[in-house]
C-alpha cells in the first residue's frame, strides 16, 4: 500500500483568546439517557418567550435546539466583529433588524443566567424578504415569530444545568455545565 501525502492545503485556523489558557479546554459533563421532541412554535411570539414556555411546560431547563424553517415577523440580529481594544477576541456589532425573513436554519441553547433567568443563545441563516441570505447572533428577545411556524428539534439536557458564568479565557460569560441541584 502507498500512502499519498497531500502538500498545498491551508493550515487550520487557530483561535487565541486573550485571556489565561486553563487546562481543561472544554467543560463538559455526560448525561446517562436525555429526551427529544419536536415544538412548532405559533405566531405572534418572541422566539425566547414562545421557547422558554414551550420548555417549561416539558419541564426543561437547560436544552440544545435545532430551528429549521418558519417565518419571522420581525428579526434582530448581529454580527461579531473583532474588538478593536484587543481586550476580548470578538465583540458583536450593532443590531439590525429586518422585516418579514425567513428562517432557513438556526442552532439554539437554553441555559440559566447567574441569577437564575432563562437565557436562550441563538445563532441562524435566514434570507430577506427579497432573497438575500445572512447569518448572524439572533436577538431572541426581539425577534417575533411570522405567520409560518418555527420548527425546533429540542434535545434536553435532563441530568445538569447550562448557567452563565465568566471565563477567563475569553474574558467573556459563557454558559457552562453544573451539576443539577438535588431536590429534597
Amino acid at each position: 500500500m502507498t500512502i499519498q501525502k497531500t502538500t498545498g492545503l491551508p493550515r487550520a485556523r487557530t483561535v487565541v483568546h486573550p485571556g489565561p489558557y486553563g487546562p481543561v479546554r472544554i467543560n463538559h459533563m455526560h448525561a446517562d439517557k436525555g429526551r427529544h421532541f419536536r415544538l412548532s412554535l405559533p405566531a405572534g411570539g418572541t422566539l425566547h418567550d414562545s421557547l422558554v414556555r414551550a420548555l417549561a411546560a416539558e419541564n426543561v431547563a437547560s436544552a440544545s435546539m435545532t430551528l429549521l424553517g418558519g417565518e419571522l415577523d420581525r428579526l434582530s440580529f448581529c454580527m461579531a466583529l473583532p474588538d478593536p481594544t484587543g481586550r476580548v477576541l470578538a465583540t458583536y456589532g450593532a443590531p439590525e433588524q429586518l422585516r418579514h425573513a425567513r428562517l432557513i436554519f438556526g442552532n439554539a441553547t437554553l441555559g440559566r443566567s447567574a441569577g437564575g433567568a432563562a437565557i436562550v443563545h441563538c445563532h441562524g441563516a435566514f434570507s430577506e424578504a427579497q432573497g438575500r441570505v445572512r447569518g448572524g447572533h439572533i436577538l431572541t428577545e426581539r425577534t417575533v415569530v411570522g405567520p409560518a411556524p418555527v420548527t425546533v428539534v429540542v434535545t434536553a439536557l435532563d441530568s445538569f444545568d447550562l448557567r452563565v458564568a465568566y471565563d477567563e479565557e475569553t474574558r467573556m460569560p459563557l454558559m457552562r455545565p453544573e451539576a443539577r441541584a438535588a431536590h429534597v
